[in-house]
């Protein structure tokens, strides 16, 4: 569950210096859990009809803005300088920016996770707090990990973009299908 969340993270963190990197999988630690309190207060209030209002399609949307912005991070300016001490990386453009694309990337892919969460715990909300938790901390240390090797090894990376774009296109496929009937009664 909090697989691809820790590539995203770890993706993004990654070319930043060792301290930075550490802030910002923290901010991203930290967004995540209160995002998944959020989302799953609102489930356990029987708000899970949320979804059928666009936000999984929307959450797709943003995370291929996310993808988007990874990718011109990634593509090395000119052929002279793709290998600089990053490994090609270029670093992104502050730690605001790395931190932005972090929280921009928990918004759109909390609340898929807290429903499934939320569907294994079904009325046990003590069981879904130790779901979340456990999520949260397993990204935290798995983007940590990510986050150096692809420092090392740029290809990681590229996977990582390739990761985050098929959630994103599961996303948008998956959140059309709750769009469409509006988008019908609209046009």
């Amino acid at each position: 569950m909090a697989g691809d969340n820790a590539i995203i993270v770890g993706a993004l963190a990654a070319g930043l210096p060792a301290a930075q990197r550490k802030q910002v999988i923290a901010i991203g630690i930290f967004a995540a859990l209160v995002l998944r309190i959020i989302f799953a207060v609102a489930v356990l209030y029987g708000l899970e009809s949320f979804k059928h209002y666009g936000l999984v399609f929307g959450g797709g949307l943003l995370l291929l803005w996310v993808a988007w912005k990874m990718y011109r991070e990634l593509r090395p300016h000119h052929k002279h300088d793709a290998q600089d001490e990053l490994g090609g990386i270029r670093p992104p453009k502050s730690f605001l920016a790395a931190a932005w694309a972090v929280a921009a990337a928990d918004v759109s892919m909390s609340l898929d996770n807290v429903l499934a969460v939320a569907g294994a715990a079904r009325a046990h909300p003590g069981i879904m707090v130790v779901g979340l938790i456990l999520s949260v901390a397993l990204m935290g240390i798995a983007a940590n990990i990510i986050a150096k090797y692809i420092e090392r090894y740029r290809w990681i990376a590229w996977v990582g973009l390739l990761v985050i774009i098929y959630v994103a296109g599961r996303m948008i496929y998956e959140g059309w299908f709750d769009v469409e009937p509006m988008m019908r009664a609209v046009l």
